[in-house]
Parts: structure tokens; sequence; C-alpha cells
């Protein structure tokens, strides 16, 4: 009996998690092509016909780009929050089969306890999950401008955390972006700094938390050297020594599995 997360991809090209139980078999957000997420399950010997459900955070396309094929060639059904579900079906080609759940209020599914949040980020009803299986408590967060006290009290306690380190503020800064970008990205409800995220994690680590993965990181305003460098450098301050890995865009990421 295990609890498997696998990133499958995380970035601004494309976000999505594999979670599977002996339970059940799902994603979470489906910013690939459905080909691409095909290739990436047969890593973790799944297929697309195995998948119940597909989570949705938002109605970012880098987070639903392949619900249309996801949806309607293989009938998945799509769990999202009423705004969400709105949003995503002014993007798709047909009316999927939605299943809508309320954000702050938790909800089970094969086995699973999903408890969807409320983040501060500029789509239409933006939530993070937390997913509790067993004794184990799962935090994914990402897509955040920055962490509320809601936020850091929902991720008190995981065994295992995903959440943003999108980039360098003077990266941003000295980046060739649009100002009108910069400031989306850096405000309220853009994306989560390496040092926000460092300090988020300084503050709900504990010993029993076994794996962090830093995500959603950006292409060109950070690097995996940096991110990793800023959260280790700001736990270690801390007096936290705890695992802490990079949730990479085109390479495979690291498969964590807990309650064995």
């Amino acid at each position: 009996m295990a609890f498997k997360f696998c990133p499958l991809a995380s970035g601004s090209k494309g976000n999505s998690i594999f979670i599977e139980t002996p339970e059940t078999k799902i994603l979470i957000d489906a910013g690939l092509s459905a080909r691409a997420l095909k290739e990436h399950l047969k890593l973790h010997n799944a297929t697309l016909e195995e998948i119940d459900a597909i989570f949705i955070t938002h109605e970012h396309s880098d987070h639903i780009a392949g619900l249309n094929t996801l949806s309607l060639r293989y009938g998945i059904p799509i769990i999202a929050n009423l705004e969400t579900a709105k949003a995503i079906e002014h993007e798709l080609a047909d009316s999927p089969k939605f299943k809508i759940f309320t954000t702050g209020e938790p909800f089970e599914f094969k086995g699973l306890e999903i408890d969807p949040f409320s983040i501060q980020h500029d789509a239409q009803d933006p939530v993070a999950f937390i997913i509790r299986w067993q004794n184990e408590k799962i935090g994914v967060c990402t897509d955040l401008g920055f962490a509320t006290s809601l936020v850091k009290n929902k991720l008190e306690k995981c065994s295992l955390l995903y959440v943003e380190a999108n980039h360098k503020p003077s990266m941003v800064h000295a980046s060739n972006r649009p100002q009108s970008l910069k400031q989306r990205i850096l405000g309220p409800t853009g994306h989560l700094s390496n040092d926000d995220c460092a300090q988020l994690l300084s503050q709900v680590a504990h010993d029993h938390l076994k794996q962090v993965y830093l995500a959603h990181l950006s292409s060109e305003c950070n690097t995996p050297e940096v991110a990793l460098t800023t959260v280790v450098d700001t736990l270690s301050k801390h007096g936290i020594s705890i695992p802490v890995t990079i949730a990479h865009q085109h390479t495979q990421s690291l498969t964590t599995i807990l309650g064995f």
C-alpha cells in the first residue's frame, strides 16, 4: 500500500502531476498535450485510459492545454470549482464531463480526501490542494502572488510539499519582458519568488516533512541552481534540514512514494 507522487512537468510550458494509489490514478492539471502526457505516463507504467479524473487548479493554458483531447477522446472527468469550469468551457471545443467542487469544502474521491483552498492569482477562482491519504498529507500549491495566512495554515504538518519557487526578482527586473508582465509576475496575484517560497517553507517545515518540490520555475527569470540554493540556504539559517528537489519542465522529476 503506497501513495505515488510524480511531477510530469512543471513550468510555464505546461504543468501536470500524476498521483497513484492502490484505489486510483489521477492527474492534477493537464497543461501538456495528450500525446506528451501519454509518453510521460509510460515512464510510470500508466496509461491515459487508467486516469480516473483530472483535478484543475485554475484555467490558465499551461494548466489545461491537454483537456480537449483528454476529455473528448478519453472521456476523463474534469474536477474543478464552478468559476474555473465556466472559464475552461469557453476554451474547449465541446462540453466536457465536469464534476464541481466548492472551494474551501473538502470532499472524498476514491480513497483520497481533497481539500481545495483559495490562493492569490489572476484567475477566476484559483485553488491549491491538500490531499490526504491514510496518514499522509500532501500539499500542492503553485501560481500564487503571496502566501496568505490560510496558505500557511493549510501547508502545516504535510508529509510532502509541492510549492512554487517561480523567480528571482532581480532577474525579472533585468529581463527583456514587457513592464506589464514584470508587474504581473511580481504583483500580489502573480507568482511566488524563491525568497518568498523559502520563507514559507521555513514557517511550515517540521521533522516529519519527507520531501519538498520547488515547482513552476521560470525558464527566463530563474534557474534550478538559484532556486535550490536560495531555499536551502534560508532553511539552513533557520536550522532546518529537509529534502528539497526541483520539479522539472522537460526532464523527469523525482518520484516520491509515501506510506510504505
